[in-house]
């Protein structure tokens, strides 16, 4: 038998907690509509005062220094650690130039998204480039005014016709996108 005095014990239960405030919540009339940040792959809630975006299947906040996030836009935030590496990306005058309607000196015409879209498909459309590939993310320069099927490398055989439309080598060989449901996974301190 080993006997502990219990001054002893009572040390070695005490742990050493730290808490870090949570961000106040943001109270959203109906669920939030976000737009991509062209040139990346971040989204955005364009129409709070608030710096919210989502990517990588988290929803991310900073807040007095400090950056949360969590799987839900509007509740659930747990503290990050650091910096999140995509808001190297984010311009700081990003929230300006959707006011204006302009992106370096084009016209930009963001397109809002349900959040529950951006949510659903977030993986395929960075995997396929579709912001890239589709609508240049809404940025009109003097490249996104030419014709589409001539930007991405196709040739103008005629209406809905590429260079390999209409062969009888290759009859009517296309493609389809498919969407990947679901938020990434993840951890952070608060999850623990």
């Amino acid at each position: 038998m080993v006997l502990i005095p219990a001054s002893a014990m009572a040390e070695v239960d005490v742990k050493v907690r730290v808490n870090i405030p949570l961000p106040p919540p943001i109270i959203f009339p109906v669920p939030p509509h976000v737009i991509v940040i062209p040139n990346t792959d971040v989204y955005s809630v364009p129409d709070v005062d608030d710096d919210i975006f989502f990517y990588g299947g988290w929803w991310w906040r900073p807040w007095e220094g400090r950056w949360y996030r969590s799987h839900y836009y509007d509740r659930g935030w747990r503290f990050y650690e650091g910096r999140p590496p995509f808001h190297r990306q984010v311009p700081p005058g990003w929230r300006k130039d959707y006011r204006d309607r302009r992106w370096k000196g084009q016209q930009w015409d963001s397109r809002p998204i349900p959040h529950a879209e951006a949510e659903r498909n977030w993986k395929s459309w960075k995997r396929d480039k579709h912001w890239e590939k589709e609508n240049n993310w809404g940025v009109r320069s003097s490249e996104s005014r030419r014709d589409p099927e001539v930007r991405r490398g196709r040739s103008d055989d005629g209406p809905g016709r590429g260079p390999d439309k209409g062969r009888k080598d290759n009859p009517g060989r296309g493609h389809d996108r498919g969407s990947q449901d679901g938020p990434g996974r993840g951890h952070d301190r608060g999850d623990r």
